[in-house]
C-alpha cells in the first residue's frame, strides 16, 4: 500500500507562506536571513518566521525551515547562535546539508527532527541508512534519481525513515545543485545561498586574436543557451510518484511569486486528493491540471530523472525567458464597505476584465467596477505597485483570494 504524501511548498515571504497554507500545503519550507541557499529571496524576520509558523499551526500546516548551506569556518559560530533563537519559535523541522551544522544542530536542538538537503547528493540506500542512524528523521534524494531508483532506496531503509523528492520546479545543471559557475563567473557562491544563475545566460566564443568577433556556441543548430534546462512537473505522473514510495512531494520556488505558488499548491492538492479518491477521476482531469499548471511562470516541462537519463529535449537553447500566461494582480485582503483591500501587484484598470482564482479549485471572471485609494478617492486603474487599494468586482471575495489577469 502506497503512504499518502505530503505537499511540501516553498514560501519566500510571510504573504507567500499564508498563500501556501490556504491553497493547499501540507508543510511549507522557508528560509531565515541566514544559513539557507536563497539568500536573494526576501526570506524571513524571526517576527515574520514566528507569525508565520503560528498561522500554519493555526490551520494543521507544518513549517520547516531551511539551513542548508555548504559551511565555513566562519559560519559555525553564528549556526549556533541561529538554532538557538529558533529554538524559541517552534519549527517542524530544519532542512541541513552539512555535517558540521548537522551536529551543531543536534547539539542546541536535540528534540528538533531534521531533514537532510538534497544539496547532501543523496543517491543511495547506504546514504539514507548513514543519516537515519544518526538521527535524521528524513532525506531529500538528489534529483539526479529514476522513479526505480527510489523504489529501492525504499525497499533498503527503515519503514519510519522519510524520503522527500522533488517533483516540480526548476532543475539545475549542476549535479544536486552543487554549482561552482556563480562563484567562478559572479563572485557569488551559490553553495552558500548566493546563487546568480549564470546556467541561464547567453555564451558565445571570441577568438583572442579577434577581438569583438563573437561565434555563437551552439550545443546543437537549435541555439546557444547551451544550460538552460527545462522546468520539472509531474503533475501527469501522481501514481508513479505515489506507487515509489515517496512520503513527501516537494516543489521548488522559494524565489516565487504569491501566484506562483497558489497555481501549483492548488493543482497538486487537487490532482492528489483526487487520485486518492480514484484513479479513474484523476486520469479523466489530467488534461485541466495541465492547463491550470501552466498558468504561472515556467519554462517549458519535462519529467527529469525520473523515467531516465534526460536527453537534448530538456534544455531549451533558443531562448531563456519564461513562457507567462497570466499576470499576478494581489491576494485579497478585508472587506470595507462592500470593498476588498488589495496591496497592487501589477497595473490593472476599472472596466478591465480578470479572474478570481480560489483554493478550492475555482476560477471565477469578472469585470473590475471600481478601484479607491486609501482615503475613498476613486481612480480609474491602478498603477503603482504595492499600493494599497479598495476594489469592488461585483462579486462577495474571501481573504487570501488571488487575483489575476490572463494576458493575450
Amino acid at each position: 500500500m502506497y503512504r499518502k504524501p505530503e505537499l511540501l511548498i516553498p514560501a519566500s515571504s510571510l504573504e507567500v507562506l499564508k498563500t501556501a497554507v490556504i491553497f493547499g500545503a501540507d508543510a511549507v519550507y522557508i528560509g531565515g536571513e541566514a544559513f539557507g541557499l536563497r539568500a536573494k529571496a526576501k526570506n524571513f524576520s524571526m517576527e515574520d518566521m514566528k507569525e508565520g509558523i503560528e498561522f500554519a499551526h493555526e490551520h494543521q500546516v507544518k513549517v520547516y525551515v531551511t539551513a542548508n548551506i555548504l559551511a565555513h569556518n566562519e559560519d559555525l559560530d553564528g549556526a549556533r547562535t541561529y538554532f538557538e533563537e529558533l529554538k524559541e519559535i517552534g519549527p517542524d523541522a530544519l532542512i541541513i546539508s552539512d555535517p558540521g551544522i548537522f551536529s551543531i544542530a543536534k547539539e542546541v536542538f536535540p528534540d528538533m527532527e531534521i531533514h537532510i538537503s538534497t544539496q547532501a547528493n543523496n543517491t543511495n540506500y547506504q546514504t539514507f541508512r548513514f543519516w537515519y542512524d544518526l538521527g535524521a528523521k528524513r532525506v531529500v534524494t538528489a534529483r539526479e534519481l529514476s522513479l526505480q531508483e527510489i523504489r529501492d532506496i525504499r525497499a533498503h531503509i527503515p519503514d519510519d525513515m522519510e524520503i522527500e523528492t522533488f517533483i516540480h520546479g526548476a532543475m539545475c545543471i549542476s549535479y544536486s545543485g552543487r554549482c561552482l559557475l556563480s562563484s567562478f563567473m559572479a563572485g557569488r557562491d551559490a553553495n552558500r545561498g548566493a546563487c546568480t544563475h549564470p546556467c541561464r545566460w547567453k555564451y558565445v566564443l571570441m577568438e583572442e586574436s579577434r577581438p569583438g568577433q563573437y561565434m555563437p556556441v551552439y550545443e546543437n543548430e537549435r541555439g546557444t543557451y547551451i544550460f538552460n534546462s527545462k522546468d520539472l512537473c509531474m503533475i501527469e505522473h501522481i501514481p508513479e510518484l505515489m506507487e515509489s514510495g515517496i512520503d513527501s512531494f516537494k516543489v521548488e520556488g522559494r524565489m516565487k511569486t504569491a501566484l506562483y505558488v497558489a497555481a501549483v499548491a492548488r493543482t497538486y492538492r487537487m490532482a492528489i486528493d483526487d487520485y486518492l479518491k480514484s484513479p479513474d477521476y484523476y486520469q479523466s482531469r489530467i488534461p485541466y491540471y495541465k492547463e491550470e499548471i501552466a498558468k504561472c511562470t515556467y519554462r517549458q516541462y519535462t519529467t527529469g530523472f525520473f523515467f531516465g537519463k534526460p536527453d537534448e529535449t530538456t534544455q531549451i537553447y533558443d531562448s531563456n525567458t519564461y513562457c507567462k500566461g497570466y499576470t499576478y494582480l494581489g491576494i485579497v485582503g478585508e472587506e470595507k464597505s462592500g470593498t476588498y483591500r488589495l496591496e497592487q501587484r501589477n497595473k490593472f484598470s476599472v472596466g478591465e476584465t480578470i479572474e478570481v482564482m480560489k483554493p478550492n479549485g475555482e476560477n471565477i471572471s469578472v469585470v473590475v467596477r471600481s478601484i479607491r485609494d486609501e482615503e475613498g478617492n476613486p481612480m480609474e486603474s491602478a498603477p503603482h505597485p504595492k499600493q494599497v487599494i479598495y476594489i469592488d468586482l461585483g462579486i462577495s471575495l474571501d481573504p487570501y483570494d488571488i487575483l489575476r489577469r490572463k494576458e493575450k
